[in-house]
């Protein structure tokens, strides 16, 4: 296992206490804005539709989905190129690319401009978050490095939680193009404080820039291999567009990954696959990402469709499970030892395949039942995914040298996100084999996902997934 307790000159033991506060502060300030604009624009979608009459939807799906596939195909070599140009400097200008993306799609006159402010303003997250998140792990303790996950993947849950509320109102009170334009003076407002992180060394002085022709292969290979599993049911799984992205994107991603191993500095840091801990929570991450994903996905459309919930009751019906979520992560956190993670984990996967289970049961019929099955129900999968998260994001970070961080976590959000759109796939996959039923299908999602929560569970049950954050 890689030895993370060494640490370079202007690590942790000599910033304080202090300067990982203000560091943690800003970075999930920026983690907040990029994660919200995951989700937020569900809410003002179909207000954006209206907009642009003459765009089919299949088109204008790709409002959402551009900005997701672009920032899952970016963060693995946004990580690595944020350990080698230094990660403050990075940090501080992705955000300010991310307010002018963000203006760009406020201000758009068409919906093609929107869409691609949507997919620039995803590669200004992909390079905000591992940089931001790599800055947080540099500045802190080791023994308090489960406690900034928690904190981090907690300002995940707020987003979740305020995020259709947020969204709503803007809408409502200002238009769809506010929550764009909204993005602007927050990100201007956190790139003075961003450049004054007190970060003695952050860079790698000794290193070149990672091969470029590996970082294009494997964000173009990403990119079509997401873009083919988000959009292939519409599509068609065997349509030329769908096969040409899938195998393209496969061969690319292969192609650079072989090229990684022989460059001298490679676009992705395949050595960090040789620590079992790591390649475990990559695992981890992936199997748990698809599952999670098509739950966050399939519980509004439930709620939608079959109980015919308004915008605003579904929001709160939603934040019961994003407000358990923030909890657990920020608790989770607090636990230090390896046998205390790992079975938290573990623990917390069961939670959430409970919860599914019980949406897969007649409990959740055509008839709402809000206080007698969907809360209990989203208090038990909510408060898995918050503490499933944390324990495979603090595996991760525990498993690479400080000088990586970056590297390491844009590689497991990476994974999350891959593992997020097969799952996304499979929901739709699901809802169109069974149309004629929605409560049906609906249960067969729900199912399905709770197999793959007890898969989870299984992973996690691995010693070497979850080790201490501490040297004890």
């Amino acid at each position: 296992m890689t030895d993370v307790s060494a640490r370079p000159e202007g690590s942790p033991t000599s910033t304080g206490t202090d300067a990982a506060g203000r560091t943690l502060a800003v970075a999930i300030g920026a983690a907040f804005i990029a994660l919200l604009d995951l989700s937020v624009v569900n809410i003002a979608f179909p207000t954006i539709a209206t907009t642009y009459p003459g765009t089919p939807t299949s088109t204008l799906t790709w409002i959402v989905s551009g900005y997701a596939v672009a920032f899952a195909a970016l963060l693995t070599p946004a990580g690595r190129l944020a350990d080698v140009l230094g990660r403050r400097r990075l940090f501080a200008l992705s955000l300010a690319g991310f307010a002018v993306t963000s203006l760009l799609c406020g201000l758009a006159p068409s919906a093609g401009w929107l869409i691609a402010g949507r997919i620039l303003q995803g590669m200004t997250a992909a390079f905000m978050v591992p940089a931001a998140l790599g800055l947080v792990l540099a500045a802190t303790p080791r023994e308090k490095i489960g406690a900034a996950i928690g904190a981090w993947s907690a300002a995940g849950g707020f987003a979740a939680v305020v995020g259709p509320a947020i969204g709503g109102g803007l809408v409502e009170s200002l238009g769809w193009r506010a929550i764009f334009l909204v993005n602007v003076p927050i990100a201007i407002a956190l790139i003075v404080p961003g450049l004054r992180l007190p970060v003695a060394e952050d860079t790698r002085r000794d290193s070149a820039l990672p091969d470029p022709v590996g970082i294009l292969a494997v964000a173009l290979g990403l990119g079509a291999v997401v873009a083919a599993v988000t959009e292939g049911q519409s599509w068609g799984w065997t349509a030329p567009g769908t096969l040409i992205a899938l195998i393209g994107g496969t061969v690319l991603v292969v192609y650079a990954l072989a090229r990684s191993l022989r460059h001298p500095d490679p676009a992705v840091a395949v050595s960090l696959w040789r620590n079992r801990q790591f390649a475990l929570a990559n695992a981890g991450s992936f199997l748990f990402g698809a599952t999670m994903f098509a739950w966050l996905l399939a519980g509004p459309m439930f709620l939608d469709e079959v109980w015919g919930y308004s915008v605003l009751q579904s929001a709160a019906a939603l934040t019961v499970g994003a407000a358990a979520s923030m909890v657990a992560s920020m608790i989770t956190g607090r636990i230090t030892t390896a046998s205390g993670q790992r079975w938290a984990g573990v623990v917390g996967a069961l939670m959430y395949a409970a919860g599914l289970g019980w949406m897969s049961t007649d409990a959740f019929g055509p008839d709402p039942a809000l206080w007698s099955a969907w809360i209990p129900a989203g208090l038990l999968s909510g408060g898995g995914v918050g503490v499933v998260i944390t324990v495979l994001g603090t595996a991760a970070a525990s498993s690479v040298p400080p000088q990586q961080f970056a590297a390491g976590i844009g590689m497991n959000t990476t994974a999350r996100q891959v593992g997020g759109a097969l799952g996304v796939a499979i929901l739709a996959a699901v809802l169109t084999a069974v149309s004629d039923d929605a409560v049906r299908a609906f249960h067969t999602v729900f199912a399905v996902g709770a197999v793959l929560g007890v898969a989870s569970a299984v992973l996690l049950a691995v010693p070497s997934v979850a080790r201490s954050t501490t040297q004890d």
